[in-house]
């Protein structure tokens, strides 16, 4: 009998369930339980199972569809990304469209773990998201997949060294004569080697680990001033300097410092990090991340591998630099201070 490809009706059987359940984890998986959802596509991944659209599609050059998928697609960090996505696409045709995921890690992801088998993308750009094992297995088995600021073996991946990112804050603090930092972070739900978590590490690098002292905010608007809260809370501390893990949060520590009366940079300095549009406005010494420059190459990385599915795609590490600004200076009594 020559062989042919599965069919819906073949999943179903398999994960026993309904047709319109098999269709509806594949359509709509928001609207299946977690259990079944499952399921249904560990069927599909034994099948091999593609829906037709997706084959007749494969056979006429794909559907001419890409997505974005990111946590905190707020942020200006993702739209920077953003921008240097759709800057490469140009007027090509191709479509992008994004899915927001509710925190950094996916693992109960109901649309990314359908979307590789359901077959409504050409391929998936994925902004810094921690992958469960299994959703980033059935990417990599089943749909071109570029990875930015995450990784997974055998996944292309284009990302900066944050923990390098930390250091270069530390030097530049330490070089004015700063000793004794405070590091903002934001709540994190998961355990894992985060952007925070590796930019803390290079800051104690360089200052040493009891010179940094970390303060943990919620995330939100108000978590600068959260920030400085805690960190004038203890006035023995002989903090100097206070670094954020984003801009925003840098940007709000400045505010509050200063409603407070506490000069910036003469009495406190202030280090952001991503360099995100305002920072430059305002004046705000940060590290720059380069979100549009990766945003293109990410396109560019998944155009190679749709029209070459065999080509192998070269990991990318990018540069971080310095933007030495206005919020930065020789801490109190230094003699740096003193010129």
């Amino acid at each position: 009998m020559a062989d042919r490809d599965p069919t819906i009706y073949e999943v179903a059987q398999r994960a026993g369930v309904s047709i319109s359940t098999v269709s509806l984890a594949l359509n709509q998986p928001t609207r299946v339980t977690s259990p079944t959802r499952e399921r249904i596509l560990a069927a599909a991944d034994e099948l091999g199972f593609v829906p037709k659209v997706r084959a007749v599609t494969q056979a006429r050059r794909g559907l001419g569809r890409i997505a974005a998928v990111a946590p905190f697609t707020s942020y200006p960090s993702f739209s920077r990304r953003l921008a240097g996505a759709l800057t490469e696409l140009a007027d090509d045709g191709t479509q992008l469209f994004v899915v927001d995921t509710k925190d950094i890690a996916v693992s109960d992801s109901p649309v990314l773990a359908s979307m590789p088998v359901r077959g409504h993308v050409d391929g998936v750009l994925i902004f810094g998201v921690l992958m469960e094992d299994t959703i980033a297995r059935r990417l990599k088995e089943r749909l071109p997949t570029i990875l930015l600021d995450t990784s997974f073996p055998g996944l292309p991946s284009i990302s900066v060294d944050f923990r390098e990112g930390g250091r270069i804050a530390g030097r530049h603090l330490r070089e004015l004569g700063h000793r004794h930092v405070a590091f903002v972070n934001e709540t994190e739900r998961f355990k894992f080697d985060s952007p925070a978590t590796l930019l803390i590490a290079g800051l104690r690098d360089v200052m040493g680990y009891d010179a940094v002292h970390e303060y943990v905010v919620p995330r939100g608007t108000d978590g600068g001033r959260l920030g400085v809260d805690a960190v004038l809370a203890e006035p023995d501390e002989p903090t100097t300097a206070i670094m954020a893990v984003r801009d925003l949060l840098a940007i709000g520590a400045v505010a509050e410092l200063r409603r407070r009366g506490v000069r910036v940079p003469e009495d406190m300095s202030v280090v952001g990090f991503d360099d995100d549009p305002v920072a430059e406005a305002l004046g705000l010494t940060t590290v720059r991340h380069p979100f549009e420059e990766s945003g293109r190459l990410a396109v560019r990385a998944l155009r190679e591998r749709l029209e070459s599915p065999g080509k192998e795609i070269a990991d990318r590490r990018l540069e971080l630099a310095l933007k030495a600004r206005e919020t930065t200076g020789p801490p109190p009594g230094c003699p740096l201070a003193l010129r």
